[in-house]
Formats: C-alpha cells, structure tokens, sequence
C-alpha cells in the first residue's frame, strides 16, 4: 500500500503530486490494468493462421524492395 503524508506547509496539489508518482512508479497502474483488460486466449489455429499471413506478408514486402516497388508502403516505427 502507498502512503503519502503531508508535509508541513505543503498544499494539496503537491501532495496530490507526490503520491501519484509514486503509484505510477511503483507499476500498480500498470498491474491493475493488465488484469482489468486481460484477453482471453487465441486458438491455436488461429495464432498459426496469423503468424503464416505476417511469414506471407513480410516476403511480399521484401520482394516489393527488392524491385523497388514504392507503391508499398511501410510502417513507421513511431
């Protein structure tokens, strides 16, 4: 559990301040929304199906750079 006490001559907003990064620090947040939206399980058939269209895909787009297609576009790692 976290705790935070005010200090003296602290107003509400600092304090407020502190104790939420703590939280955030502490990956409370981060748990508790992990376990409120937690999906459920793929099939197998269906983790197989996709991972063998992404095998397709990338080799799509290899060959487009290969011939230096610039219709296809890429992603951005952003």
């Amino acid at each position: 559990m976290i705790e935070s006490k005010k200090k003296e001559g602290e107003s509400v907003n600092s304090l407020l301040f502190r104790f939420n990064k703590r939280v955030k620090h502490s990956g409370v947040m981060k748990e508790m929304k992990k376990r409120r939206f937690k999906s459920r399980t793929v099939n197998k058939n269906k983790r197989r199906s996709t991972a063998l269209y992404k095998v397709s895909k990338k080799e799509e787009l290899k060959q487009a750079r290969k011939y230096g297609n610039s219709t296809v576009s890429r992603r951005k790692n952003s």
